[in-house]
């Protein structure tokens, strides 16, 4: 546990640095008449992030937290398996978006990651993942009009795109 969190401490303070760096490519001061220029938050918010692992580091030199005086096993055999099957099932959603959009994806991941994985009834599985596309799309397609991909699925938005849009 000790040697986790040094190392994720130091690859996160790591691409901290270079979050802010590379926000320097955008002005990341205040803009006459604009206000913050479009790379200050990220700037910012990197380093932000760059001080609490900075912060994790020295303490983790006191010894002042119990991760930091721990000498347990950091993943056991069943946080291994759950740490697979929750990313394949992430990068499955992905790969899914490429050919059945997000409003076909989306409910295939929630099937799968809330039956499966979190053993939940029919009775609560079924509506998320029906009630949880539904809202995405009057939300980023209609109310924000971001349009998300649809893959092969495009045709059949076509008549909500002539109610709604």
């Amino acid at each position: 546990m000790r040697r986790a969190e040094l190392v994720t401490a130091v690859v996160l303070a790591a691409f901290s640095i270079y979050l802010m760096w590379k926000s320097t490519e955008l002005n990341i001061g205040w803009v006459e008449y604009e206000g913050p220029g479009g790379g200050a938050w990220p700037f910012w918010l990197a380093g932000i992030m760059l001080i609490c692992n900075i912060w994790t580091i020295v303490n983790w030199v006191r010894r002042a937290t119990p991760q930091s005086r721990s000498v347990e096993q950091f993943m056991d055999a069943h946080a291994i398996r759950m740490f697979v099957l929750v990313g394949g099932s992430v990068v499955a959603l992905v790969a899914l978006v490429h050919f059945i959009g997000v409003y076909g994806a989306v409910p295939v991941f929630l099937l799968f990651y809330l039956r499966v994985l979190g053993r939940h009834t029919w009775r609560l599985t079924l509506p998320v993942a029906v009630i949880a596309p539904v809202v995405i799309f009057f939300f980023f397609d209609v109310a924000m009009r971001i349009v998300l991909p649809k893959g092969y699925l495009e045709p059949l938005f076509y008549p909500l795109y002539d109610i709604f849009l």
